[in-house]
């Protein structure tokens, strides 16, 4: 254990005389004296060597020095403050805020939550999906995942899984024979992996250019083409299950690499719970498989 940290009295005291600029009231916040008070900054301060505050008569200001370090005293208080709840607060880290977009959610994971809750059934898990703006909803967010390019992700986030794209449909709709000049093709906005792309990259010669019906959530794509409206462009995450069970084929073997990934952000270690521990390594296993 370091040493080299001023204890939590002298910093408890410190915090609330700058918040108050008065050692009179930062003693009655902490239920100590005023002299406790002053005795305790006095000694932070020769810690430190360098005085926190200005005092006169019937004033107390902050030093430059002491601007300076509140808010790292503050920023310290906050991270304990964020891992102690994890133990202490009402449901003790059970429940975790997860952002993540639609297609991700309703075509991935869902299926998938019953394998969670039956080895972790104490966890609560609140889902928030985004189309657009997924920094919207990310402030209040324990974990991420989002769609996109490497270079427009943070430093943290890790990439799920490489994906190719493909084209589905219904199995009724392949049977009946698919003609790409003809036949009405789905997608998602908004994404490198488009119709044009597939058919630039080898899928279908002389077919680029065709209008596509766009959404801008897979989700709906899916289900024109689950109810046999066409054929729409998918990835690998989302389509697998359906390829699985049968509900959507794949009528080309043509999958080039596509650009855009799913990307994991957990939470920063100080602020990591039960259940954040828990998704995580679930989710890992889930992709593993």
């Amino acid at each position: 254990m370091t040493t080299d940290l001023p204890p939590l009295t002298w910093l408890r005291a410190f915090e609330a005389a700058a918040r108050h600029l008065s050692f009179t009231r930062a003693a009655g916040e902490l239920n100590l004296t005023q002299s406790a008070i002053s005795q305790h900054v006095r000694s932070l301060e020769a810690f430190l060597g360098a005085e926190l505050f200005v005092r006169r008569t019937r004033a107390l200001n902050l030093t430059e020095a002491g601007s300076n370090y509140l808010p790292v005293v503050r920023e310290a208080f906050d991270l304990i403050a964020t891992g102690t709840q994890a133990f202490t607060g009402v449901d003790r880290g059970q429940t975790m805020v997860l952002n993540c977009s639609m297609a991700f959610s309703a075509l991935w994971l869902a299926p998938r939550l019953h394998r969670l809750y039956a080895r972790h059934p104490w966890i609560v898990l609140n889902i928030v999906t985004h189309i657009w703006d997924p920094d919207k909803n990310s402030g209040r967010a324990g974990m991420e995942i989002r769609f996109g390019r490497p270079e427009d992700m943070s430093p943290e986030a890790r990439k799920i899984a490489d994906e190719r794209f493909f084209p589905v449909c219904a199995p009724e709709f392949a049977a009946q024979g698919i003609d790409l000049a003809q036949a009405p093709l789905f997608d998602c906005a908004g994404i490198t992996g488009t119709w044009d792309a597939w058919f630039k990259s080898g899928g279908g010669a002389g077919h680029a250019g065709r209008a596509v019906n766009l959404s801008s959530t897979y989700v709906v794509a899916f289900m024109a083409a689950k109810g046999r409206a066409g054929l729409t462009m998918a990835h690998d995450t989302i389509a697998a299950d359906m390829l699985t069970t049968g509900e959507l084929v794949r009528p080309f073997e043509h999958a080039p690499s596509l650009s855009e990934s799913y990307f994991l952000t957990p939470p920063p270690p100080h602020a990591q719970t039960p259940a954040s521990r828990a998704f995580e390594e679930w989710l890992n296993e889930e992709i593993t498989a």
